[in-house]
């Protein structure tokens, strides 16, 4: 049971991408039904977790039933998905969710249920904020309200909203941030940093005055540090409240990622769920019937629960059509359907786009942004360019394992159990892996896994397949593991693994020559490269030999 003892809103923040709950749900119901959550069986399942190839990680070797915990309390069981007592149950809401066909409307169900307090977050003696709040609702109705909201807006302004009663307080204090900005004529970065500590310096100013200062993290119990820490919480907590809202399909993401606001086609449904649904938390004091709100799959009542709201939503997809007869599951399934058709239909006409050219710019563009981290989320960013620079590249069929949203925008990254995007070019495949880690925490992330995953690709396609690893910086460590792997026949990676370490902005450089060139470069360019850098590996001294080989082919990589 968690205490509320901050002063601010806080979101689910494990795991990032809500959807990635599925399948540890999916592992926990299948082998641990009908037994105790305790330390016993949370290692138990961490150990089982740490094997399935849809997970990243290794889980807390210091603490594993720790590690367990973080994945399941934090989202499978506050959103009702699992019910962990007296035994492990996989609850009506978690059976839609791992129900593909209503996986997005199960998790939107819950998040709007979502609430604090609640028996599973409760609050302490004289608490010094009283929670009264639904917090996805009361963010929805903030992006709603103000047509668009930006990343520090909630991180400055919406982590504020702790009870639903200082929902005006806090439109008040954004439009006044907003026109300060507007008369700032400094740097927005110092800016907005010190509005950002002004307003945590308020708002914690008791624990401040009392010298409450020191944090979990650190000895350090000075006033700065203290800040520090929790401008850095609320910057991850708004980071998690944004990607589960993008999750639902309701909200659009600017384009730098920067801001939220209402997709257009999902105005009417917002404005029934703000109108519709109670502000007010529920059950607070009793477990048994929040429990049997929670894990309801049927509350609250979704705008698509409305047959006629579905068929409106289908009649503007496919006019003609009528549905007069349909059920209200089979209608459903069918939207989602024909939203999957549509979203086909538009990165079918962006790859079209990409293969002509004439995204070259924007790609070149985008690339120079992530290098300067201008996105809000840059590893999602550089995930799709990359994607976009492929297809332009050298033809294939280049397929971006990215999750999409409705409007053809990138939503989230590769799952963890496939290479971010696979190129097959007829008598040989690509896999492509993206990253922004650098340091040793790069080889230890990134290191076996790639490796993984072309074992994978080869096997699936039964082809040649090679592997691009582009980074802004390439660790050492990780040039030694790929040399030393284009050196190894293994059968668990089918045999030799070529996988080339290149770093960003020689990445970029070679999509600037396919641009330039006088001819279309073709997939056999690719294909010889990476044999390049098979016959160099056997005949240099040492791994940064090679690398420099490589990197400096790469520059030059249309050359006869």
């Amino acid at each position: 049971m968690a205490r509320l003892q901050g002063r601010t809103l806080f979101f689910i923040t494990s795991p990032r991408s809500p959807f990635k709950m599925i399948p540890e749900i999916s592992l926990l119901v299948k082998d641990f039904t009908g037994k105790g959550w305790n330390t016993t069986t949370q290692e138990e399942f961490i150990k089982e977790l740490v094997q399935d190839e849809h997970f990243e990680g290794t889980g807390s070797p210091k603490d594993l039933a720790f590690s367990a915990r973080d994945r399941i309390n934090r989202g499978p069981k506050a959103l009702g998905f699992v019910d962990l007592k007296p035994s492990i149950q996989l609850t009506d809401a978690g059976k839609n969710f791992i129900d593909e066909d209503l996986c997005e409307e199960a998790l939107l169900r819950q998040l709007l249920k979502f609430q604090l307090p609640s028996p599973y977050h409760t609050e302490t003696t004289n608490p010094d904020v009283t929670f009264c709040v639904k917090p996805y609702l009361e963010i929805l109705r903030l992006v709603y309200t103000l047509e668009k909201v930006t990343f520090d807006e909630i991180m400055i302004f919406g982590m504020q909203l702790t009870s639903y009663t200082k929902f005006d307080e806090v439109i008040q204090k954004i439009l006044k941030f907003r026109e300060a900005k507007e008369n700032n004529r400094g740097s927005y970065k110092n800016f907005m940093g010190k509005y950002r500590d002004d307003e945590i310096f308020s708002i914690f100013s008791d624990d401040i005055q009392q010298g409450n200062t020191k944090t979990r993290e650190s000895k350090d119990a000075s006033v700065a540090k203290f800040i520090k820490t929790k401008a850095s919480n609320q910057r991850d907590y708004t980071d998690a409240c944004f990607r589960y809202l993008r999750a639902t399909g309701l909200v659009s993401i600017s384009q730098k990622g920067k801001s939220l606001y209402i997709t257009p086609e999902k105005k009417a449904e917002v404005e029934y769920y703000l109108n519709n649904i109670d502000r007010k938390p529920v059950f607070i004091d009793s477990e048994r019937e929040y429990k049997a709100y929670l894990f309801d799959s049927t509350v609250p009542t979704l705008y698509t629960d409305d047959r006629d709201n579905i068929i409106q939503e289908l009649r503007v997809i496919s006019p003609g059509i009528s549905y007069s007869d349909w059920d209200i599951f089979a209608l459903k399934k069918e939207l989602k359907h024909k939203l999957t058709e549509r979203k086909a239909g538009i990165i079918s006409k962006q790859v079209k786009r990409l293969k002509d050219y004439k995204e070259y710019a924007d790609v070149i563009g985008t690339f120079g942004d992530i290098m300067n981290k201008a996105y809000y989320d840059t590893p999602l960013m550089f995930e799709w360019n990359t994607w976009r620079a492929m297809t332009m590249l050298d033809g294939g069929n280049i397929v971006a394992n990215l999750k999409f949203d409705d409007n053809g925008d990138p939503l989230s990254t590769a799952s963890g159990n496939m290479a971010d995007i696979v190129c097959d070019y007829g008598k040989f495949a690509l896999a492509v892996e993206v990253t922004m880690q650098s340091g040793q925490k790069q080889y230890e992330m990134e290191g076996e896994p790639v490796s993984r995953h072309l074992a994978k690709l080869k096997k699936e396609t039964g082809k040649e397949a090679y592997c691009f690893f582009i980074a802004p910086k390439i660790n050492e460590s990780c040039i030694a593991h790929f040399f030393v792997l284009h050196k190894l026949n293994l059968s668990s990676y089918g045999g030799e693994s070529v996988i080339i370490p290149l770093e960003l902005d020689v990445f970029t450089k070679m999509v600037e020559q396919s641009g330039k060139a006088t001819y279309e470069p073709s997939p056999e360019q690719v294909h010889k490269f990476c044999k390049y850098s098979m016959e160099v590996a056997k005949s240099v001294n040492n791994e940064m030999e090679w690398y420099e080989k490589i990197r400096s082919k790469a520059l030059d990589w249309l050359a006869a």
